[in-house]
């Protein structure tokens, strides 16, 4: 079964952070995907631009709405994701925990509701 972790920190804890810092981090999760692609559980990661770079888009009630920045005001953003492929909830758990971002911000664990085999009708 597929499960989606977002990854949710405070991004202005990041602002100021050098090259050197920024390397660093790339390079311990760098060393987490491979943990990932070894035990053959690795589908897809992002790492995405900070909140206020964000667009929204709504169609709500016939009407476009489009606005710059995050739609949700909070303590903590969306930073990136990643999608994985294990057995149970149990299994994308303890991945989930040694995901660097667990010690800095929350993961939020999902499954996938998207059919065995993606979305029949995509063609």
């Amino acid at each position: 079964m597929r499960y989606t972790f977002f990854l949710y920190s405070d991004e202005t804890a990041f602002a100021d952070a050098s090259q050197e810092d920024i390397a660093q981090t790339l390079k311990v999760y760098g060393t987490y995907i491979r943990a990932l692609k070894d035990a053959g559980v690795f589908v897809d990661t992002d790492w995405l631009q900070p909140s206020m770079t964000a667009t929204t888009l709504s169609l709500k009630d016939g009407a476009k709405r489009i606005q710059d920045g995050p739609f949700a005001d909070s303590k903590e953003q969306l930073g990136g994701s990643f999608v994985i492929d294990v057995p149970d909830l149990d299994a994308a758990l303890a991945w989930a925990e040694k995901c660097p971002a667990a010690q800095y911000g929350t993961i939020e664990v999902r499954a996938s509701a998207m059919p065995e085999g993606g979305n029949p009708y995509a063609g």
